[in-house]
């Protein structure tokens, strides 16, 4: 297991606090969370984080979700991405998850922008939060309070043999003329079940064993884009959109990891409009 994984794999361990804390969780103070402050001690310890962080990063989540199990998220941020100062990661915290650390995004200056668009699960009422690493070392953080339930132990959309038929397969796509030199917007999306494990199959009365991806790398000519360590707090079907700077011909390139270390990928040829 990877050093990001080993992080990850720690912080589920605050979870077993997360529904105490639902109950106590107060929409107008973000800090009160005791898991939260779990969570900020174990990834930051007494560094100072910037509020509001407007101006470097925001966060836009539903007041109330529609379907708890597939809440959308975009992380936009206002920091342009330079060799000499940029994004370095962006962490997702969902405060009253079972597993609150969902994600951790790693990006390089050849992101051109640091954001990040994607479908989470939600199991109770809950503050949001992305929090940003500067090169410089300073974070940032923007935050917002969801009301959503039950979408970690949501049964899944498909059944389990028709998720399994299509395991793995994916799809990479570039939106939008490409310009050499300029940040180019690209989705890629994930056939696969990511099953949390709070699950219970109705027929069998059993809980689903959790399997999900957990890693996904991106690259454009062989040169690193943007990677994610990531768990079952991410929806179904894994749905990113990101950012990407094409200073030539090449190729944009998807790499994906399960949890039973099963590898996936995928590519698409970018020739940038000259």
């Amino acid at each position: 297991m990877n050093a990001p994984s080993l992080l990850l794999a720690s912080i589920l361990a605050l979870g077993l606090v997360a529904e105490a804390s639902a109950q106590k969780s107060d929409p107008d103070r973000p800090e009160a969370n005791a898991t939260w402050q779990q969570v900020r001690t174990s990834l930051f310890q007494a560094q100072e984080i910037r509020t509001p962080a407007d101006a470097v990063i925001t966060l836009d989540a539903p007041e109330r979700a529609q379907d708890a199990a597939i809440v959308p998220v975009s992380i936009r941020t206002g920091l342009e991405q330079t060799p000499e100062r940029h994004i370095e990661k962006v962490y997702l915290v969902i405060d009253n998850n079972p597993s609150p650390v969902g994600a951790v995004f790693t990006f390089t200056p050849a992101s051109g922008r640091a954001d990040i668009e994607l479908r989470v699960r939600i199991e109770t009422y809950t503050h949001v939060r992305a929090i940003a690493r500067t090169s410089d070392g300073e974070l940032h953080m923007a935050t917002r309070f969801v009301k959503a339930s039950g979408g970690c132990s949501a049964p899944p959309g498909k059944d389990m043999s028709a998720a399994l038929a299509n395991l793995g397969k994916m799809r990479l796509r570039v939106e939008g003329d490409v310009a050499p030199g300029r940040p180019a917007l690209a989705q890629l999306m994930v056939s696969h079940p990511n099953h949390s494990g709070l699950a219970m199959d109705q027929l069998t009365r059993h809980y689903t064993p959790a399997y999900f991806v957990r890693r996904v790398e991106i690259s454009f000519a062989g040169e690193p884009v943007m990677s994610a360590d990531i768990d079952f707090t991410i929806s179904e079907n894994p749905n990113f959109r990101f950012w990407f700077v094409p200073r030539g011909d090449g190729e944009l390139k998807a790499e994906v990891v399960d949890t039973r270390d099963l590898r996936f990928a995928t590519a698409v040829a970018v020739n940038p409009l000259r």
